[in-house]
């Protein structure tokens, strides 16, 4: 397999940590999206969208885009170790969890959008840094309150086994780092959550800051 992929971004991040917790290998190919290698011709054809990742696959012509569906194959074709609760109300719970990091939160943030609002609407520096606060911590407390409404959570986001949720879950602090954007002490849960998270090689070997064209950490 091959992962098309950017040091820094959360949906490139999702897929490094499944890859790892299925103990599969995929060689990285760096696709810049700073210098908009993500909109060049060549990109283009194997992702119209120009959206990172996508993951190549032997034998499949077009590689698969879109990192809950990358996720979702990964499950499907490598089961162990499960991602996935086994019963139905389960796994739509943690489907619901990660879409709302994964849908309704990351793509406020990425980069297509920062074009917008910086060139067509104006944003400086700051407006834009306000924007990041708001959509990351928004995203991150309802995700806070969902856990504490439903009584599901124990070491992980659903009980004591890891899942895509956390994955997802995991993906936003991750990146919110890179930009200087804390996560909020009124989501006492989720950092929790994160931090056991990163007490696992997967998620520790897939921090932005550890991958291939990172700049170094910030002390």
């Amino acid at each position: 397999m091959e992962l098309f992929g950017y040091w820094r971004t959360s949906a490139t991040y999702r897929v490094r940590v499944a890859l790892a917790l299925k103990g599969l290998e995929a060689a990285e190919r760096n696709v810049d999206i700073d210098k908009g290698e993500n909109l060049g011709p060549d990109f283009l054809r194997l992702n119209p969208m120009g959206a990172i990742p996508a993951l190549g696959v032997a034998g499949v012509a077009q590689p698969l885009t879109q990192s809950l569906a990358i996720l979702e194959y990964l499950e499907e074709t490598t089961p162990e170790p499960p991602l996935l609760p086994r019963d139905p109300l389960g796994r739509a719970r943690v489907r619901s969890l990660a879409l709302m990091l994964a849908a309704d939160t990351h793509p406020l943030v990425v980069p297509r959008v920062r074009k917008y609002l910086t060139e067509k609407e104006g944003f400086d520096p700051a407006r834009w840094k306000a924007w990041q606060v708001q959509w990351f911590t928004t995203g991150l407390l309802a995700f806070e309150q969902r856990l504490a409404a439903d009584g599901e959570a124990g070491r992980f986001s659903h009980g004591d086994q890891v899942t895509l949720a956390d994955i997802c879950l995991a993906s936003i602090p991750a990146v919110m780092q890179v930009f200087g954007v804390p996560v909020p002490d009124e989501a006492p849960t989720v950092k929790r959550i994160v931090a056991a998270c990163n007490e696992l090689p997967a998620f520790a070997n897939a921090d932005p800051y550890r991958q291939a064209g990172a700049p170094a950490k910030p002390a």
